[in-house]
């Protein structure tokens, strides 16, 4: 399974960069630069998916009590912190050139600022030693909460003054056909590049876990 999901996403990346590089042609006014825009926008969308998979298993743990779910939620805050923060490094990368800060406070960068931040301490949670089942729902518990930050990550540039465009919606970014056959395909490759990252890591924690059950009935 792991083995097909990354083939699968080191050939759709790869057809990425073709889309990217190629079909995809040069924004008549942020020049080449705006080509960042389609690693951007994916890392940040599955960085949220990432979020949301660590709410949906959090939800798991505190419902079943299985540990599986723990280790899930585990995996996808880890992907979600990696994707966020280079979404956070892409996004600053794109805007110096254009517009001419590398950081400013506007509500789309500072609710993600946020956000990376509160997954960033539920990561550090899962490596302070609580084990069992207490330390599963503590961690259940600060990942639903963590949640809350997300829904406004997404709504900020629609109900607040953003810099950042709407690209799908009535007021969207108004995409050529070949930019936007671009977007979905980076956004479909990256996606896949995320399953398997999330999948291989749920499988390393749960042979930790393994092994550290064997290790503690050998001692005992």
């Amino acid at each position: 399974m792991i083995s097909v999901l990354a083939l699968a996403a080191a050939l759709a990346l790869s057809v990425a960069q073709w889309f990217i590089w190629v079909h995809a042609p040069v924004e008549e006014t942020m020049g080449v630069v705006q080509k960042i825009f389609y690693i951007h926008l994916p890392l940040a969308w599955w960085a949220m998916m990432s979020f949301l998979l660590v709410f949906g298993a959090s939800v798991m743990v505190i419902w079943r009590k299985d540990q599986r779910w723990d280790r899930i939620a585990g995996a996808a805050c880890e992907a979600g912190v990696l994707f966020s923060g280079l979404a956070l490094v892409t996004g600053s990368l794109w805007g110096k050139p254009i517009w001419n800060v590398w950081w400013t406070w506007d509500p789309r960068l500072t609710t993600t600022l946020i956000m990376w931040f509160v997954y960033a301490a539920y990561l550090i949670l899962r490596q302070a030693g609580i084990g069992g089942e207490r330390g599963a729902v503590v961690r259940a518990a600060l990942g639903i909460v963590a949640f809350l930050d997300v829904p406004l990550v997404f709504f900020s540039a629609r109900k607040w003054r953003s810099i950042h465009p709407t690209v799908f919606g009535q007021q969207g970014g108004g995409l050529e056909p070949e930019m936007l056959s671009t977007l979905i395909v980076s956004i479909v490759a990256v996606g896949l590049f995320w399953a398997a990252l999330v999948t291989l890591r749920s499988r390393q924690l749960a042979q930790t876990a393994a092994v550290r059950n064997i290790f503690l009935h050998q001692t005992r």
